[in-house]
């Protein structure tokens, strides 16, 4: 059992926190947010993701699981610090280390004992030296300390899983001890450790992330090319998929990534190689790609409705992906305000992601609602942009019954082509035939 603080109650550092607690580790979280911490004391959860709260309240109860707003307080009582605060985009592409050395500085300042400090945050190469180098300027050499990079790769919707069944955690150290020493930490989630010198780990992140960026738009630029040749994309990806050196995982075609992660982490990995003098044009790519598919998404809309002014349109889904609030770069959040800009009314469905889209989407007109059926009655088209269960399970002959004109623009490619043939829609996806009513035609409209 360690006593460990993790600084930053956001995803990461809650659910990472949560589940070292439930480990066996004496945890604190802590954060300078002092509204933050009272809700957490009061057992209110700040972010939607499936099991944490069950977790949560176990620990709570059990008193492994601690939150305070005193920060230097946790420094001093733990041996190990999680550095889990927020590293946002700048308008550069560079992430924002401005909040990791904050906490640096502070823990330089209350450095008492010897300790490891850990990122958890997604950081640039090179930042454990600048940690390091901080951390010794405000603590004047007083006390010994180690830094780690074990940075984090949790899907939302299912992190508590990826945590307690790990497919491997990164770790690079700056001593034997402190490798150790959080190595140990990971062997109640039976994962593969992979050992790494500190830039390495920082590396690691952004490659696989980046990585699996590109396998997104990799597959969205073949669907434009599908639609263009009345091919289907999503047998290409079948197909391809089946390949063990290829896989099949993140080649669904659609309107491309959003979230947290990959657009903040592909932006920084190409500020990184352009600091180096790379020229990393693939990665550019990938970038134009997925800002490109939300076009393409709204093309089909106008080129069906002719003019988007005075229509009525149904948006599915706030939220980059299913089972979670977080609507950081979703596609909603670029499409709602050009709807609206066009003189569009428009009527939005999630079950869970209201309160934050509110928060982001503030100035635009915007109905909200929890009911998918009165988001879509009487509009004259429908756009789906998260593959939540409630659009899956539609009842498409209802659908068909409340809406003014039978139009559907699937950003997530849900529906069969047959049935939706069938049922007399127009309904228009992502790399596969379109279907006019009750036509397919090869090529895109």
């Amino acid at each position: 059992m360690k006593k460990i603080a993790v600084i930053g109650t956001g995803y990461v550092g809650l659910v990472s926190g949560t589940c070292f607690a439930d480990s066996g580790n004496q945890v604190t979280c802590c954060d300078i947010d002092e509204l933050k911490i009272n809700d957490l004391l009061q057992g209110i959860m700040p972010i939607y993701e499936p099991g944490l709260k069950e977790l949560f309240d176990k620990n709570v109860r059990r008193g492994t699981l601690h939150f305070s707003s005193n920060v230097m307080a946790a420094i001093l009582d733990a041996e190990v610090i999680y550095i889990a605060v927020g590293t946002p985009m700048t308008s550069t592409g560079k992430a924002d280390l401005t909040f990791v050395k904050q906490v640096a500085k502070t823990i330089g300042e209350n450095l008492n004992s010897y300790k490891v400090i850990v990122t958890k945050s997604t950081v640039p190469v090179g930042t454990g030296k600048q940690i390091e180098a901080i951390i010794r300027k405000y603590s004047s050499g007083r006390h010994p300390f180690d830094i780690v990079s074990n940075p984090e790769f949790l899907r939302e919707g299912s992190a508590i899983k990826d945590t307690m069944n790990m497919e491997r955690a990164v770790i690079g150290a700056t001593s034997e001890k402190a490798f150790q020493l959080i190595s140990d930490l990971h062997q109640p989630f039976t994962t593969t450790i992979v050992k790494a010198t500190l830039e390495t780990a920082e590396i690691i992140k952004y490659a696989a992330n980046a990585f699996l960026a590109t396998k997104v738009s990799f597959i969205n630029d073949i669907a434009n090319i599908c639609e263009r040749v009345g091919a289907d994309v999503t047998k290409v990806s079948e197909g391809i998929g089946l390949d063990s050196r290829i896989g099949s995982k993140f080649l669904q075609a659609g309107v491309g990534f959003g979230g947290s992660c990959f657009p903040k982490d592909t932006a920084a990995l190409l500020h990184i190689a352009e600091e180096c003098g790379y020229d990393f044009k693939l990665i550019k790519a990938v970038i134009e790609t997925n800002e490109g598919q939300r076009v393409q998404l709204v093309k089909k809309l106008l080129t069906s409705l002719g003019s988007l002014k005075g229509k009525t349109i149904s948006v599915l889904g706030l939220a980059f992906k299913p089972e979670t609030d977080d609507i950081r770069s979703s596609p909603a959040l670029d499409i709602i305000p050009y709807l609206t800009e066009q003189g569009s009314i428009v009527r939005a469905f999630d079950p869970i992601a209201i309160v934050e889209a509110k928060k982001q989407l503030g100035g635009y007109q915007c109905f909200y609602t929890e009911d998918i059926y009165e988001a879509m009655k009487d509009t004259d088209a429908c756009l789906i942009l998260t593959d939540w269960q409630e659009v899956k399970k539609l009842d498409l002959a209802k659908v068909k019954r409340i809406m003014n004109q039978p139009l559907i623009v699937d950003g997530r490619n849900l529906f069969d082509l047959e049935m939706m043939q069938g049922l007399g829609f127009t309904y228009l996806s992502v790399g596969r035939p379109a279907i006019q009513k009750h036509k397919i035609i090869s090529r895109t409209i």
